[in-house]
């Protein structure tokens, strides 16, 4: 594939995508995947919609304000100002953003998109050293960051990152700088092929692994799964509790909403009750949230709040088809289930409406192809597990990282999961195929914990598996070996809970802690993760105690 030539004058995106030969098969079947050869997604998103549905109409809604879709287009014009000419951003530089789900942070993605810069949204959850290997891995030159989240960021080793806060008080603030800024920027006019953004997933070895999106990709997932499964109208008002930091969030409550002329609700945190309370508050149309907290919802008694919702969508993990069905038998609605990746942007294999077979994830989105391969490479038959393979106009390129050779064989996007197709074509999830732990629809690697677990002087070693939980899918349990003296009680296992969310984002803790006397391995000394899993599975008595603080 000839890549189109490239706007950015800092060539280190393009420079480090995996070669040509690497890349998985890009199928462009549907017309409405084909761009043209310049594209800015920022200015496709925002100014050509603008064009069509006019500037005046309502597109970040808070609990607190509104800002129009003129208002978003005047501060992301600011903000490309401000990092042109303040800080020195030229096309191809990566600016880091950091924050929670509100208007600046959206502002900010638009207008480092409309600079030419490559965008690195990052969690509000992430800390110190995890935002070390973000930088190290993707060099940003430039941070805007929610002032109330400076602290992990300042204690973050990163040489030469310069920080510009939004949100608070003082004079050398982002809106501040804003504010003497033209409205009215010239949006750099970037290739469709060149890198918008750099999304980061948790690697199965404990170091993240950089997943680059071209500017075309950001609208492939608008004009594929959001057309053809969610089909938004102009007035939808979307919400949902992802962090824009997943590309979950990025496309279901920014992406999609934009495309179609519609508004999103911003929500920096809610629980699934107060989530459940503000949809019917405020008739929110489409929801994207994760099984556990449809879970939640549904355990609370609170299902009926959701009666007016259009589409209900879940990703993230398997959604139960009891829950499924509840939600059927109880208010009408079918939730949309869907499996996405960070490696392919979004969504890619799902069903609407009457196609949409409860306990299935169902069919390759439109724009899309899937298989389920054997240990050979080569399909299996159907009602046969095997590993899941996708292609589309999206695909995996990891930044200057040899496990690229893994995700990719010989086309196929091989994602991790393991499925059954039935013989209508239907895919049924059956388990993830590696050491990644899926929680609450957030993706855990157990080697990370584990890294972060034995540097605590209490821990000798230990393993770290994914441990089947009804309210969240799975949850992290950890085997400890105790180090010589310690006390395996329940004190010790709450100090390393402890330990572990205030060393890492909070949401990789681990739930379940076990204290055993040592870790099954093989003849090399390799742990052997298969035998944790089946102890967690099985549920073997704990030698110790199982503490979970919240």
């Amino acid at each position: 594939m000839q890549l189109r030539p490239s706007a950015h004058v800092d060539t280190f995106s393009r420079d480090r995508l995996p070669p040509v030969e690497q890349w998985p098969e890009l199928i462009f079947d549907l017309p409405d995947v084909r761009y043209p050869d310049r594209l800015n997604c920022a200015a496709a998103l925002l100014d050509d919609t603008i064009a069509r549905h006019g500037a005046q109409r309502r597109c970040l809604v808070t609990p607190d304000e509104t800002w129009t879709y003129g208002d978003l287009l005047t501060r992301a014009n600011q903000v490309a100002h401000v990092l042109t000419e303040d800080l020195g951003v030229v096309p191809g530089n990566r600016v880091l953003l950091r924050g929670p789900n509100n208007p600046w942070l959206v502002a900010s993605w638009f207008g480092a998109l409309k600079a030419g810069a490559v965008v690195v949204t990052t969690m509000p959850l992430l800390r110190a050293h995890e935002l070390d290997a973000i930088h190290n891995i993707g060099r940003p030159a430039v941070a805007l960051c929610d002032h109330r989240f400076t602290a992990e960021l300042d204690a973050a080793d990163t040489p030469g990152l310069r920080v510009l806060t939004y949100g608070g008080p003082g004079e050398d603030t982002l809106p501040a700088r804003c504010a003497a800024k033209s409205t009215v920027f010239e949006t750099v006019d970037t290739s469709a092929d060149d890198v918008a953004l750099i999304a980061f997933t948790s690697g199965t070895t404990g170091r993240p692994k950089a997943t680059m999106h071209f500017h075309r990709d950001v609208l492939a997932i608008a004009d594929t799964f959001s057309a053809h499964i969610v089909r938004p109208e102009p007035t939808d008002l979307f919400t949902g509790t992802p962090p824009l930091g997943f590309t979950f969030g990025l496309g279901g409550l920014v992406v999609f909403p934009l495309r179609a002329g519609a508004a999103t609700l911003l929500l920096e945190r809610v629980t699934p009750e107060e989530l459940a309370a503000v949809v019917a508050e405020r008739q929110v149309t489409v929801l994207f949230t994760a099984p556990t907290a449809y879970r939640a919802i549904l355990g609370a008694g609170l299902a009926d709040l959701l009666a007016g919702v259009r589409r209900c969508v879940s990703a993230g993990e398997a959604l139960p088809a009891g829950v499924w069905q509840a939600y059927r038998d109880t208010i009408g609605l079918r939730i949309i289930d869907g499996i996405g990746a960070t490696e392919m942007l979004h969504v890619f294999v799902s069903a609407a409406d009457d196609a949409i077979r409860p306990g299935a994830t169902g069919l390759p989105v439109p724009g899309f192809r899937a298989v389920v391969l054997g240990p050979d490479g080569k399909p299996v038959p159907d009602g046969t597990a095997g590993q899941l393979a996708v292609k589309g106009p999206t695909g995996c390129r990891y930044l200057d990282d040899p496990r690229q050779l893994d995700y990719v064989r010989d086309g196929w996007n091989i994602t991790g999961d393991t499925y059954i197709r039935d013989a209508d074509g239907y895919l049924w999830y059956q388990a993830r195929s590696d050491d990644m732990i899926v929680s609450s629809g957030y993706n855990i690697a157990g080697p990370e914990v584990e890294a972060v677990l034995c540097t605590h002087p209490d821990v000798a070693e230990c393993g770290v598996v994914g441990a089947v939980d009804d309210r969240r899918g799975m949850v992290v349990k950890a085997y400890v070996v105790p180090a010589p003296g310690v006390s395996a009680d329940e004190a010790t296992a709450r100090a390393l809970q402890t330990f572990v969310k205030r060393t890492m984002a909070p949401y990789k803790y681990p739930r379940l802690v076990e204290f055993v006397d040592e870790l099954p391995r093989t003849g090399t000394g390799k742990l052997r993760r298969g035998e944790l899993r089946r102890r967690a599975a099985e549920g073997t008595p704990v030698a110790g105690a199982e503490a979970d603080p919240g």
